[in-house]
């Protein structure tokens, strides 16, 4: 055909074969891959995680093998390859960047949080999300710089501020040491695992669980449906209580004030029979101990454990009000007590109808003085 002799004609017609190919082998890829990493939890993770950027990819590959194929006198051949290649960059960014996120979503699914003893699992969820995300940053950041490198004017720029050193690389290095400084502490805390997903943590007097873990920030979901956002430095450089770092065991207190007339025994035997009775005493520590013996009154502390801190609360919560209860039905009179002890004595001048009280009369002068 007289039209097909014209080579841009030709290049598109070619271009616009090299795509149903590009197309046709990725549905014949992705059908056969996922058929082979079927149950591969990781690699079929990976595979669905990169679905939909491969489907950018694979033609855009293919169109820039079309480009660099076409002849060099083409109009505007220059412009189509530059173009197509910074989208083939940024699709291969957003590959990268699914591929690690496939990689940790397959290896989280390989160990649930739903179990009974859940600490390994924990511990592979925050080392595991934390080493995605840091890769995710990374991947990010060379996809950025390799399409910056492509254009001739911001190479130059890069070159020319590394080069000088000037105020704006300066700036910009203070900037991000704030970010860079997060992404290393995240690293440290993947590693070292002072903290995992799920765990419980007192930060700055509040009590929380860890909901997030993210590249920079760590999202403490707070007992009542709070948030509190701490960034990963803190948590290197400050002290924090984690009540579920080893076990998620955990030994609460219960204080009491009572008369020195109570009878301890009838009150041990009754924390004993309510921890018996609630389903979330686990059977470990049940003691009541004098703690305290103060001026008007002596201080008990019961020790109750349970398997985690949410049921200790709820354990401490019920023996508290069972001994309140308990004491007020059946003892009474040996609830805490202030005394006071009022001494009246009346004298002789304090009778009715005494007469008020002279006054002091003048010492006599010795003698010899003068008036």
């Amino acid at each position: 055909m007289p039209m097909l002799s014209t080579p841009w004609l030709q290049t598109l017609l070619a271009a616009a074969i090299a795509v149903v190919l590009a197309l046709a082998a990725l549905f014949i890829g992705r059908a056969l891959l996922l058929r082979i990493v079927r149950g591969t939890r990781v690699l079929d993770a990976v595979v669905r995680h990169c679905q939909w950027p491969a489907s950018f990819v694979l033609p855009l590959l293919a169109l820039q093998i079309v480009w660099h194929g076409a002849p060099d006198d083409l109009p505007a051949i220059g412009r189509f390859q530059h173009a197509n290649g910074v989208l083939l960059l940024a699709a291969l960014t957003w590959l990268g960047m699914r591929a690690a996120r496939g990689v940790a979503k397959g290896v989280i699914a390989m160990h649930p949080v739903d179990a009974s003893d859940n600490l390994r699992a924990r511990r592979i969820h925050t080392q595991t999300n934390m080493i995605a995300r840091t890769a995710m940053v990374m991947v990010l950041l060379a996809g950025l710089a390799l399409i910056l490198m492509t254009f001739p004017g911001a190479r130059q720029i890069g070159t020319s501020l590394l080069a000088s050193a000037g105020v704006a690389g300066l700036v910009a290095g203070i900037a991000a040491r704030s970010l860079f400084s997060n992404l290393i502490a995240g690293l440290q805390i993947a590693m070292a695992q002072p903290l995992r997903l799920d765990d419980v943590l007192i930060v700055q007097g509040e009590w929380g669980r860890v909901a997030e873990i993210t590249a920079t920030y760590v999202v403490l979901r707070l007992w009542d449906q709070r948030e509190l956002i701490v960034p990963l430095q803190w948590f290197i450089e400050n002290p924090f209580q984690n009540w579920t770092h080893a076990t998620a065991e955990l030994v609460g207190t219960v204080f009491l004030h009572v008369d020195y007339t109570m009878p301890l025994e009838p009150l041990r035997a009754e924390a004993r029979r309510l921890c018996e009775a609630s389903p979330d005493w686990d059977r470990r520590v049940c003691v009541l101990q004098v703690t305290e013996a103060g001026l008007h009154g002596i201080e008990l502390r019961v020790l109750v454990s349970a398997a985690d801190s949410s049921r200790a609360w709820d354990l401490r919560c019920q023996v508290r009000e069972g001994l309140i209860g308990f004491m007020q039905r059946d003892y009474p009179q040996h609830l805490p007590t202030w005394r006071t002890r009022v001494e009246h004595r009346r004298d002789a001048d304090d009778a009715p109808g005494a007469r008020a009280p002279r006054p002091a009369q003048a010492a006599p002068r010795p003698a010899g003085v003068g008036a």
